[in-house]
Formats: structure tokens, sequence, C-alpha cells
């Protein structure tokens, strides 16, 4: 993204929660070219990394916080509702709340803290720049709100905006815990190859090179990745035998359609 549109935000932002997905895009907004002087952090546990961010004018957990133009919360879910009364204090109704939290439904965001808030599912890629972020408005959320909810979630990757906060629990299962899928997929591939007989080490650097590798060039390529997947496949050759087991009827397919459909179910059960 441009970093004229961190750097021509306006008002203090406030990060609530500075873990991985937290620290992540506080790395993505000062490096886009955020003034640290705007940027408070309240983490009870900061790592070394973010107290090291102090030195570039970041405020870290001050005494004398105060209201805040925009509220970035990366709490936890579990431990959201205790922290909330001390979030609540930051929050004005002019306030813009931007979370990032799983399950964590609009409606319980408007009672706890307040202000106009932004629901966001973002990923762990989000720690390399290569994330991809879902984001759902309130009602309530200005253009300029949203344009700011924009730019922070974009220093970490892509941001894709929808309407119906409906569809965040699919979201969730598809893209949020997408990463964790296509980890499996290296380690399997990796254990495949140690049953076909190599060794163990040059089975997981050829399993990891792979993924990444394809994973790069779906990323650059404009071609569907089925187009891709039969750019790869001769007909009867090897990759197409490969494609027989994978592809059948009680293959990859309706596995996967049953895993999305179990997170599905865990993101709705999250959110009562």
């Amino acid at each position: 993204m441009s970093s004229n549109a961190l750097q021509t935000l306006q008002g203090t932002i406030a990060l609530a929660g500075a873990g991985k997905m937290g620290g992540a895009m506080l790395t993505g907004w000062l490096a886009g070219g955020l003034d640290a002087g705007r940027v408070v952090v309240i983490d009870p546990q900061p790592s070394d990394e973010i107290k090291a961010l102090v030195a570039k004018g970041i405020r870290l957990n001050p005494q004398d916080a105060a209201t805040t133009d925009t509220l970035v919360v990366a709490v936890k879910p579990q431990t959201f509702r205790d922290a909330g009364p001390a979030l609540k204090r930051l929050v004005t109704p002019s306030t813009l709340v931007v979370s990032i939290m799983a399950g964590t439904p609009i409606s319980a965001l408007e009672e706890i803290c307040g202000g106009s808030v932004v629901r966001a599912m973002p990923n762990t890629p989000a720690a390399i720049g290569r994330g991809i972020t879902v984001a759902v408005p309130a009602k309530n959320v200005s253009a300029a709100q949203r344009a700011t909810a924009d730019a922070l979630l974009r220093a970490t990757g892509s941001v894709e905006w929808v309407d119906d906060e409906a569809l965040m629990d699919a979201v969730t299962a598809v893209s949020g815990s997408g990463p964790a899928y296509i980890f499996l997929l290296a380690e399997e591939l990796a254990r495949a190859g140690i049953e076909a007989g190599l060794p163990a080490e040059l089975a997981m650097k050829l399993a990891r090179e792979t993924v990444a590798g394809s994973g790069e060039l779906l990323h650059r390529s404009d071609l569907p990745a089925a187009t891709l997947r039969q750019n790869v496949t001769s007909p009867g050759g090897t990759t197409a035998a490969a494609l027989e087991v994978l592809m059948a009827k009680d293959g990859l397919q309706p596995l996967m359609i049953r895993a999305i459909a179990a997170a599905t179910k865990r993101s709705k059960e999250l959110a009562k």
C-alpha cells in the first residue's frame, strides 16, 4: 500500500494487545510511515520487541491514557470481557473501534466498548506483510472511519470488505484458520515422501519449498488455481496419477468441505 494513507491519519491510535497479530500490525503501521508519537500500546506483558519501540516514540501503558480517536482491539477473545472496562474508558461515541478478535460479533463490541465498530479477521501471514483481512463495518461507521480502518488493516496485506457480518464465520474458517491447513499440507507431503523412501530432511525440504514456491507462483500469476494445476498435469503422467487419488469422490474436496464447515460452526459457537 501507499504509505501516504498511514502518514495522513489523524488523531491518537490505541492498540490493545500487542501479541503476534497486534505486534505485526504495529510494525506495519510504523513501516508505513505512521507517526509513532500518536500510538498508544496497552499490553500488560509487552514483549521486548514492543518495549524497544518506545525509543521510536510510542507510548506504552501510559498511566494517564485518555480517550482515543481509534482503538484497535487485538486481545485474546477470552479476555475481552475482563479487559472491557479499561477499554471502554478510552472510547467516546465518535471513536473508531477496530477489532481483530475471532468470533466476537459487532454487537458484543458495541456493548462492551461502544464507539463505531469495524470487525476484521486477519491471518498470520500478516507478520510478513502478506496477510489477507476481511472487514465488516457497523452501520454507524462513516466513510472516513472506514478509510482509517482500511489503512490500518492494509499495513499487513490485502483487505476485502463485506456488508454481511454473517459471512465472517466462513471467512474465519477459510482465511483466518487457512494457514494451518497449508502448514499441515507441508507436513503430510513430507511424511508421504518419507514413506516413499526419501530421507526425512530431504522430504521436508522438498515439501517446504514446493508449498512456498507454489504459493508464490499463485500469488504472482493472474491465472486461476485450476489452470495452474492443469499446467503441471500431463495426461497419463505422475501428477495425473496422484490427482486421481486427491480428486476422487472421497478425496480432498469433501474433506475440505467438512473441515471448513467444522471451523465455521466453531466460530459461530464462540460468538455466543
